[in-house]
């Protein structure tokens, strides 16, 4: 049976440089490693193919060689290294476990992976971990502003407090698993293209526990986890924002057989505000004048997150105008300083008059005063400008 090129298995033109076969490996290992694979003989194959590929083309020299003579120019004991016949999963796991950031455990799966099928244990035994949970907390503009705690009831998976999470009625209901005995895992030998390969796998008969159970215990039915209702306190910092997610590490559901907990996911929602509009960490608020107001000027008070403030409405003010109150916002979630308050303003135009009204409105038409001139059209046309663009 031929070998697939190289170039082909990891999925990268000849040209690749270093950093990008790396991160192709990397990519080809995560997709077919054992754990995630469970006596899948295809993807242990392909793991592999690909390590070995990964052998070569990481290596200057061989690379060199694979370009000049193909397959021949680094066969045999050419290839060097620890994959010239009878490599093992073990030669991979040694050799490039370093590439995730951590290095590769008796199959168990390895740290840089967050080790697929739960956590191992001592001598490669699989603990469960627990799954995420996932909540959502509303908060008020206030409550965003200042940070608060929050205690939410959550309905979720406790070990078991009556075999203490062993899912066993006692301790002698507990005993080493015959299959693996107590390793949590069995060693299969084969022989393929790349000569005599030795791969472990989850213990069926145990799940990876390296322990089986003859008498269940009667309040978890063997789970060793409950359901249960518990109340958290979560502490939200100030600045947060809409669909921002906290994690509380731990407060998740927990493991089977003793296995650690997941995490706590907590959404934040936020609830609209009534007279505030948020923009990041700024808010607005939209002030509506009177003519008056907006012709002889006014003192008004605003709301802000705790409570109220003046601002000064300068006489001729045009709708449009922003009136920015520093450090009146919100803060920021990273502690750098508070947004401001803008005040955006707009004028009230009456819909209907009085006779009267319209008598006094017609006498000041002709007034010079309340002729727009060319000074005037140009400042407020030129904001509107800057609003479009």
């Amino acid at each position: 049976m031929s070998k697939r090129d190289f170039y082909e298995v990891l999925g990268v033109s000849k040209s690749a440089s270093a950093d990008e076969i790396k991160t192709a490996y990397r990519k080809k290992a995560i997709q077919y490693h054992p754990d995630k694979n469970p006596g899948d003989k295809e993807a242990e194959e392909k793991f592999k193919e690909a390590a070995e590929a990964y052998d070569i083309l990481s290596n200057q020299d061989k690379r060199e060689r694979y370009d000049r003579f193909g397959h021949a120019g680094v066969g045999g004991s050419a290839a060097g290294g620890g994959f010239s016949g009878g490599m093992t999963m073990d030669d991979i796991f040694e050799q490039f476990g370093d590439l995730f950031g951590g290095h590769f455990s008796n199959f168990g799966g390895f740290s840089g992976f967050g080790g697929f099928g739960g956590r191992s244990g001592r001598g490669g035994r699989s603990v469960p971990k627990g799954s995420d949970l996932r909540v959502k907390v509303r908060m008020t503009l206030k409550e965003i502003a200042n940070g608060v705690e929050k205690k939410i009831k959550v309905r979720k998976y406790v070990h078991c407090k009556k075999c203490q999470g062993s899912g066993a009625e006692d301790e002698r209901s507990i005993t080493t698993c015959h299959s693996c005995q107590g390793s949590g895992y069995v060693v299969r030998i084969s022989n393929t293209i790349l000569g005599q390969m030795q791969t472990q796998s989850v213990c069926p008969a145990c799940n990876g526990q390296g322990k089986t159970i003859t008498k269940k215990c009667t309040a978890c039915y063997g789970e060793g986890i409950v359901q249960d209702d518990e109340v958290i306190a979560i502490n939200v910092p100030a600045g947060v924002m809409e669909g921002m997610q906290l994690s509380m590490r731990g407060k998740g559901n927990a493991g089977r057989f003793k296995g650690e907990n997941g995490d706590l996911l907590v959404v934040i929602e936020e609830e609209p505000d009534k007279e505030l509009i948020r923009d990041e960490n700024d808010l607005i608020y939209n002030l509506l004048l009177s003519i008056p107001q907006a012709i002889l000027g006014d003192t008004i008070e605003v709301p802000i997150v705790d409570g109220r403030a003046k601002v000064k409405v300068d006489p001729g003010t045009q709708p449009g105008k922003i009136l920015r109150l520093r450090g009146k916002g919100l803060p920021s979630v990273n502690g750098y300083g508070n947004g401001d308050l803008l005040v955006n303003i707009s004028v009230y135009i009456p819909e209907s008059l009085s006779s009267d009204e319209k008598a006094n409105i017609r006498r000041l038409e002709s007034s010079p005063n309340f002729q727009p001139n060319q000074s005037i059209k140009e400042k407020i046309f030129s904001k509107f400008r800057n609003l479009v663009n």
